[in-house]
Formats: C-alpha cells, structure tokens, sequence
C-alpha cells in the first residue's frame, strides 16, 4: 500500500437537533466556528434545509489519500425519515450527542440502534461523539457512561468542542486510518490499533472494540 492510492469514503453525520453536527463538519472542512443563535442565520443553515448538506474534504494520509463524500443530515424529527437515503451506503457514520444534553444522549442512542438494524453494511465503522465539551460546567452525560456504551456496541468514541476545535480534526483523520484498513490487507494494523489506543490515552476518545477498523 503507498500513498499513491486512493479511497473515496461516503460518511453520514446524524444526531440531534442542536447536538452540534454541523458545527463538527464545518469546523473540519473549513476550520470555522459561528456561534449561531438566530435560525436564519444562512452560515448556520443545515438544521432549515430540508434532507442534508454535502461536504468534500481530502485527508493525506501516509498509506492512501482519503477523499471524505461527507452527508450532515438535518435534525429535525420531521426529517428522520430521509435519513436513510444517506446512511445507506456509507463507510461511516458519525453519531453525535449534546453532553449537556441527557435527551440529546438518548436520541442518539436511538440512532445507533437504527444504524445496527438499517444500515445494511456490516462492515459500517460507527463513531460515537459527545460534543460540547467546551460546556463541562454544564455537563448532563458522564464521560464514562458514554464509553462504557460505546465498548459494549462496538463504537469508537471520542468527545469534541466545535468551538475549541478540541478532537474534531483527530475525529476524521482516526476514521480515515480506519478505511485505510478496511480497503487494504490490514498489513500493519497494529501500528494503528497503538496510535489510537495512545490518542485515547492522552484524552482524544475512549471505549470502542476497535476490531472494526484493524481487525483481519
């Protein structure tokens, strides 16, 4: 494998209104962050359009060149229903929660529960996100209980601060390593079972079977 190949990754962000979802991806694609308090704010407009946004990014990586096809699904209920047109067929999908939010937890929750049942891709890599982490004062989900979640369903996890940048960039780039072995004869995955194992040591996630992305 060298960095002369490439792989084209569809990856679906889903949650729940307010949860942060948009926030994550234009932080990652365009290294902004708009504090949005007005709905008609246009910088701001996912959660008014109707279905999802699209995203393109390319992450260089030292086995491939990742190009990311990134869906940011609306999160409003009355939109559930189309989100399967963008989870399925998808790499990944990113779930994110609202830390300060128990509601927001348990929505998403749901949604892994759909992905499971729905997605129809057994090798689907699922991330699980706390986001808002920037907000610690306000804190409704315990950092161990998410991970404690994630481990026994098979998720990475990891928590983000769209506003800081905290994690959001490791979140994409720990993805693309996982296409990386899903796409190629999992030589060397190990390296990669390491780096991620010391990137959630050093605070950058927890919990997860990462068997998902490494195992072969």
């Amino acid at each position: 494998m060298g960095s002369s190949a490439i792989i084209q990754a569809k990856l679906v962000l889903l949650g729940d209104l307010g949860a942060g979802k948009t926030s994550i991806v234009v932080r990652f694609a365009k290294g902004l962050y708009y504090e949005c308090q007005a709905r008609h704010d246009s910088r701001c407009s996912i959660e008014s359009t109707i279905g999802a946004a699209f995203f393109s990014q390319v992450l260089s990586l030292d086995e491939a060149t990742v190009k990311l096809d990134i869906w940011d699904t609306a999160g409003q209920e009355r939109y559930h229903s189309l989100a399967p047109m963008y989870y399925r067929g998808a790499a990944a999908a990113i779930v994110v929660f609202d830390i300060t939010s128990t509601g927001s937890y348990m929505r998403a929750k749901r949604w892994v529960d759909e992905l499971q049942r729905q997605a129809g891709n057994p090798n689907l890599v699922m991330a699980l996100v706390g986001n808002k982490v920037d907000l610690e004062e306000r804190r409704q989900v315990g950092t161990q209980e998410a991970m404690d979640y994630a481990e026994a369903n098979g998720l990475f996890f990891t928590e983000t601060s769209a506003k800081t940048a905290q994690n959001v960039s490791e979140l994409f780039y720990e993805l693309g390593k996982c296409f990386v072995c899903l796409s190629f004869s999992f030589v060397n995955c190990h390296l990669l079972i390491d780096h991620m194992v010391d990137w959630r040591q050093r605070g950058g996630g927890g919990g997860g079977r990462w068997r998902f992305c490494c195992s072969g």
